[in-house]
């Protein structure tokens, strides 16, 4: 956070204190996309579940991290689908395995999810086989059957793919924004917040719930059609439509880890523009941490989470998007703890009941 900056005079358009985004639940213990990963991230004190959700071919909303199954299912062992298995071009990519849109959703409830990062996540291949697939209304249910007067537990999904499945017949904005007013999740203040790299679906989407719609994050990505965004311009034309922008941890800190001591320039530059930042993909493992926050040299041994968390709030960041949710949310206790306390400090001052 910045220095001049408490948490009591922060803007409306950013939360009150940092948020917690369990990234597709809590997938350094359970196998992503799961119930189990979803309850067991709000369990660990998320604030926020992430799904990511493509579309089967009779327009279901599932949740899986990409259309393509085989990484995180086990539809490459059953011999009814062998003959799905086919290589399509996705984002200019070419692409070979099972894809949602050519199951029916009735097919992918048959299939079982597995752990997507055996290599590095070993003990979670103890679930494989005991999840299925869950839609996006499972995903919603589920928050809010876990929210209490205290707590409201709420999801930010990210639409995957969406310009490509649209041109594939299965338009994205259409049947999201359906499905949000079939399940009373269209406002600004209910269950849902969307997510995508895409800001041509996010646009649609604002255009078809309006502007008391979900609130909406602009994910940018790390290759040089996401540095226009990043520019002050840019993050202007962002907060048209949107209300947070997701850029990677690499452009905030640099792929070091080291790049900045003081407050980012593009999180100042985002709150400028009035807009929060969410920032992807905090994982505890050597294999996804910088050199100084790496502990041991195996690439599955835990290195410093939370250090990493604390370098990331102490720059500004409002929302963190994690493998491992319980260290962030520890980051973010000390945050406001800090934040208590130089108010009581203050002369005069009272603090707040927390």
């Amino acid at each position: 956070m910045h220095a001049t900056e408490s948490l009591a005079t922060r803007p409306a358009t950013r939360p009150s204190l940092p948020v917690v985004i369990g990234h597709r639940g809590a997938p350094a213990y359970r196998p992503e996309h799961t119930a189990a990963s979803y309850e067991l991230a709000i369990d660990l004190g998320a604030e926020l579940i992430e799904p990511d959700v493509v579309i089967s071919r009779d327009g279901v909303l599932v949740v899986r991290h990409e259309s393509e199954l085989s990484w995180s299912t086990d539809v490459a062992t059953r011999p009814e689908f062998a003959g799905r298995r086919t290589t399509k071009l996705v984002d200019d990519t070419p692409s070979t395995g099972w894809f949602a849109e050519d199951f029916t959703y009735p097919e992918l409830r048959t299939l079982r999810a597995i752990e997507r990062m055996p290599e590095l996540r070993p003990l979670n291949t103890a679930y494989d086989g005991h999840f299925g697939i869950l839609t996006l209304a499972e995903v919603i249910d589920l928050a809010r059957t876990r929210s209490t007067a205290q707590r409201q537990v709420r999801v930010l999904a990210e639409l995957k793919h969406a310009a490509w499945s649209t041109d594939h017949g299965l338009p994205m904005a259409e049947l999201v924004s359906a499905e949000l007013r079939r399940l009373g999740a269209d406002d600004a203040q209910g269950t849902v917040l969307l997510q995508s790299f895409e800001p041509a679906v996010l646009r649609d989407l604002r255009a078809r719930l309006g502007a008391n719609g979900p609130q909406m994050v602009q994910l940018v990505n790390d290759f040089a059609a996401g540095d226009l965004m990043v520019t002050p311009s840019g993050l202007r034309e962002i907060s048209t439509y949107a209300q947070a922008v997701g850029p990677s941890r690499d452009r905030i800190v640099g792929k070091d880890g080291q790049a900045n001591t003081g407050t980012s320039d593009l999180v100042q530059e985002a709150h400028r523009a009035a807009l929060a930042v969410f920032c992807w993909t905090l994982r505890a493992e050597n294999a996804f941490l910088p050199a100084h926050l790496r502990r041991g040299k195996a690439p599955s041994g835990l290195g410093d989470a939370l250090g990493e968390a604390r370098q990331l709030l102490a720059l500004g960041v409002d929302g963190l998007i994690t493998d491992s949710p319980e260290y962030a949310v520890r980051a973010v206790a000390e945050l406001s703890d800090t934040a208590v306390l130089r108010t009581a400090r203050r002369p005069g001052a009272v603090p707040k009941p927390r």
